[in-house]
């Protein structure tokens, strides 16, 4: 996944897109989400491959993620 995500600060305002492309993963999870396929959104976006649709619901499962920070606990006055 990593090799077919990438983010510059001067790329699409430093949002996440398909290496290569300025085809953000957002734009790619906003379509899939609508119900387009794979082939569709491909046709849409000529410059992705097929492997870079899989790589962005991978990144979006990374982001997605729950991640448990421990905090300490307040004492609380009596």
């Amino acid at each position: 996944m990593h090799e077919r995500i990438s983010t510059h600060p001067n790329i699409c305002h430093g949002k996440a897109c398909i290496r290569g492309t300025r085809v953000m993963v957002s734009v790619v999870l906003d379509n899939l989400a609508g119900g387009l396929t794979t082939e569709e959104i491909l046709r849409s976006y000529p410059s992705l491959q097929t492997e870079d649709i899989p790589a962005a619901l991978a990144y979006a499962a990374e982001l997605a993620d729950e991640r448990i920070v421990p905090t300490p606990l307040h004492a609380v006055a009596a």
